[in-house]
């Protein structure tokens, strides 16, 4: 019989007509009425089965190469288009077909090696195409798909991975079954651990793809893929480490446009914006070349606050991940790998691949491995092959946790072998960049002497030590400005500042960036207490009288108090002690004053201090106008209680050329006035919501307002690192060491720490560059060619000539240009003085 029509006797035998029919006009008509073709369905079935135990025979009696009836190309060809039938209308005849799924799965798991390659693939389709239709649990089918793949078939390993990984990204797509999930991983778990290479591969193939779709993104699968770096098969291992690094590949934070595209920017809105002012000078002052400049520099200004923030945000929803971030014995792994690195006899790229595994992974958890670095001390040798990536992992391999004992020696090492005089110029770049990477993290390896010689190469005339030397500057200049001649320490943010010692950590107490908003808060508390002086100042003048009246009286004048002229120039130089007299009144009344009165006292030193720091010009200037403001509102308090004369409160100099309070009981009365006035303000100041209140809870509103600040922050920084801000505008350094946190999580690139300096460029690319610079620009053409290949339409001269006018409107137009003509012409030559203005 056929593989693409069936019998006459069959078709007779079950009363149809005797026409013929293929097995997929018949697989569309059994779709529609399975009922119908039943006996149909037992036939092919019957055929498939004697099919099906003529290969298994073969199988059985472990031919090479199937031989006899089954080796006709033929007879494989019935076999799988019947096994493909059957596969398509299984989910019509639950109840005939139960046994099917199975049969087939059997017939794989026994016969799939001896089978030809069409037939399996064909066999394997099959199979697919049931585990799709839930007629097969994948389960139970796991095992053999990854046995399939095993098989050296190319095609079929490549169906039988893709099934796997696309089966289990739809099974979790909406929801995760964590018990068929689990299932599922014991069964990859334990070909992993098998001797068996090839099983092993693939089952470490299946799980690096899932975790790396995030499929099965958890702490299980990631320790088990870590696990895989000590099989025994250097395969696998080479695998696991080739997945572990992929992870800490760098990304290039460089501003090139085609590493950050705008439309991955666009989504993202940046939450702020470079001021008016300089968007404005950039495009409307200045000459051409000045603008373009000031363009460029804007546009550099915008990508990096752009980078920034992506980056911020980056760290704050914590993208970064990396399997070793889960590992549950973090020391144990990095022990174990560090002996088989010891012990093994692999090439020297192997060996990079474990030490740059074993180096993360005592960055990323703070291990101490401290026979690692007597270990890498080995191979620091400028000569050394990779010698930069070597350097990479040492750098990473340190962190504020290890002993600098234990680092010391690799530490010297690097400075004797690579910066000396007759290093090459390159050498001597990568060691200093290197001792910078490690200082960074361990500051306590520096000591005085020696970083005096390493600065010392800053006058060095190759650009590349000279940069490396000022970056170690610039570092030390926030870590120790101490170790630092004077000349080398600039202006550093915080001249006391020192490494911590050894185990000194930094406890956290408040929520990060909380001081950004205090200190906004502390400017505009500034801010209401200027307004607040100015209401009472105002307030004081209305209900008092005239207070600058008495001002001039007390201070300026001399017809009542002074006795000679003499006394007045002393009083101009007693306001100090002025101040002294005011602060002794006011210290002997506090003592006087009930415990009620204390709030107010502490809130009116409070706002003294807060004025004296950022007003003391103004307070002293200011000192005779508090005292009389202070004698008038003490008269005004006599006159409305006792009715008293404003004489007693008046200042008057002594002989000593000192002023004194005539009368005692008015010096009390006006401080309790001023201290009244203070009052006000420091009701009004615990009036306002603070945000670091008793229950210490932060508002959403406080949260965005912090991630404002931070924008704002990054942006000062940005736009005075690229020149932006004026230059009267004092700033902080845009350089700010990380945390230890970051460090640990921060990758080093091997290519930075080399030295890469631009080549001068020859006369030929010189030229080369200016002409791909002109491309853009026509061939040089007099103006009026250009006016007349103009294609942006005439202009109004032109419409003008061509417009259609009556004849007299025509001849009043040229009787009117002869006119002006005519006046041209006679004033040609002589001078208009204009009119006279005496006529």
């Amino acid at each position: 019989m056929s593989s693409a029509r069936l019998s006459l006797e069959a078709l007779s035998a079950s009363g149809r007509s005797s026409e013929k029919l293929s097995l997929a006009a018949l697989q569309s008509k059994m779709k529609c009425d399975p009922e119908g073709y039943a006996t149909e369905l037992g036939l092919v079935r019957s055929q498939f089965e004697s099919s099906l135990e003529l290969f298994e025979q073969q199988a059985a009696l472990s031919f090479a190469s199937i031989s006899g009836v089954a080796a006709d190309p033929a007879v494989a060809k019935d076999l799988g288009d019947r096994a493909s039938f059957l596969a398509h209308v299984a989910p019509f005849y639950p109840k005939q077909l139960a046994e099917f799924p199975a049969r087939l799965a059997e017939f794989l798991r026994s016969s799939a090696r001896s089978l030809p390659s069409g037939l399996r693939c064909t066999v394997t389709q099959a199979l697919i195409l049931l585990v799709n239709r839930k007629m097969v649990d994948i389960r139970d089918t796991l095992a053999l798909f990854v046995e399939l793949q095993t098989l050296g078939d190319r095609a079929l390993r490549k169906l039988a991975f893709s099934h796997v990984v696309h089966s289990i990204r739809k099974m979790n797509q909406k929801h995760k079954n964590e018990a068929t999930n689990r299932s599922l991983q014991n069964v990859l778990f334990s070909l992993l651990q098998q001797e068996e290479e090839t099983k092993a591969k693939q089952s470490l193939i299946i799980l690096c793809e899932l975790h790396r779709r995030k499929v099965w993104f958890d702490d299980r699968t990631a320790n088990a893929i870590c696990t895989a770096c000590f099989h025994p098969a250097s395969r696998i291992m080479i695998a696991t480490l080739s997945f572990l690094l992929d992870y800490e590949k760098i990304e290039d934070d460089s501003d090139s446009d085609a590493s950050s595209s705008d439309d991955e920017l666009s989504h993202q809105s940046p939450h702020v914006i470079v001021s008016k002012e300089a968007a404005y000078k950039a495009h409307h002052k200045g000459t051409s070349a000045s603008k373009k400049k000031k363009k460029a520099k804007l546009q550099r200004a915008m990508r990096s606050m752009k980078r920034q923030q992506r980056l911020s945000s980056e760290k704050s929803s914590s993208n970064y991940y990396s399997p070793l971030n889960h590992l549950k014995d973090a020391q144990g792994f990095a022990e174990k790998l560090f002996s088989r690195l010891q012990t093994c006899n692999e090439r020297f790229e192997v060996k990079m691949m474990m030490l740059k595994v074993v180096a993360r992974t005592v960055g990323l958890h703070h291990l101490i491995l401290l026979n690692f670095y007597p270990f890498l001390q080995k191979y620091v040798q400028p000569h050394q092959r990779d010698v930069t990536t070597l350097l990479a992992a040492a750098v990473q391999a340190c962190h504020d946790m290890v002993p600098p004992d234990a680092v010391e020696p690799l530490f010297k090492q690097i400075v004797n072998q690579f910066v000396h005089d007759r290093s090459r110029p390159e050498a001597i770049a990568v060691g200093i960049n290197v001792v910078r990477e490690i200082c960074l993290r361990m500051p306590l390896l520096m000591n005085e002497d020696l970083l005096q010689d390493l600065v010392l190469y800053k006058k060095s005339h190759e650009k590349a030590i000279s940069a490396a030397a000022r970056s170690l500057i610039s570092l030390f200049r926030e870590l120790c400005p101490s170790m630092l001649v004077k000349k080398d320490r600039g202006r550093p943010s915080d001249p006391t500042a020192r490494p911590k010692a050894y185990g000194e950590v930094s406890v956290a107490s408040d929520v990060p960036g909380v001081e950004l908003l205090q200190n906004s808060d502390d400017d505009e508390d500034d801010d209401n207490i200027g307004s607040d002086e100015e209401d009472i100042d105002t307030e004081d003048s209305d209900d008092g009288g005239s207070v600058g009246i008495d001002i001039s009286v007390s201070c300026g004048s001399d017809d009542d108090n002074a006795t000679s002229d003499d006394e007045e120039t002393h009083a101009s130089a007693d306001d100090n002690e002025c101040d002294d007299e005011s602060l002794e009144g006011d210290s002997e009344h506090e003592e006087d004053n009930s415990s009620a009165e204390d709030l107010d006292e502490v809130s009116s030193d409070e706002l003294d201090e807060d004025e004296d720091e950022h007003d003391d010009e103004d307070a002293k200037a200011d000192c005779g106008d508090d005292n009389e403001e202070v004698h008038d509102e003490g008269n005004a308090v006599s006159e409305t209680n006792s009715g008293e004369e404003k004489t007693g409160s008046r200042v008057k100099f002594s002989e000593t050329r000192k002023r004194k309070f005539s009368d005692i009981d008015g010096q009390i009365n006006a401080a309790e006035t001023s201290l009244r006035a203070l009052k006000k303000l420091a009701e009004t100041k615990l009036s306002q919501p603070s945000s670091d209140s008793a229950d210490g809870i932060l508002s959403n509103e406080d949260f965005r307002r912090i991630k404002q600040l931070k924008a704002k922050k990054e942006a000062k920084a940005a736009l005075t690192k690229h020149g932006l801000l004026g230059k009267g505008v004092e700033t902080k350094s845009p350089f700010k060491v990380p945390s230890s946190d970051q460090l640990s999580f921060k990758r080093v690139d091997p290519a930075k720490l080399e030295a890469h300096v631009k080549q001068k460029l020859s006369k030929e690319e010189r030229l080369a560059l200016v002409k791909a610079g002109r491309e853009e620009r026509g061939k040089y053409q007099a103006r009026a060619a250009i006016k007349q290949k103009k294609t942006g339409g005439s202009s109004n001269k032109q419409k003008e000539h061509r417009k259609v006018m009556p004849m007299a409107a025509k001849r009043a137009k040229v009787q009117r240009s002869r006119q002006d003509k005519k006046k041209k012409q006679g004033r040609l030559g002589k001078q208009f003085r204009g009119k006279k203005a005496w006529k």
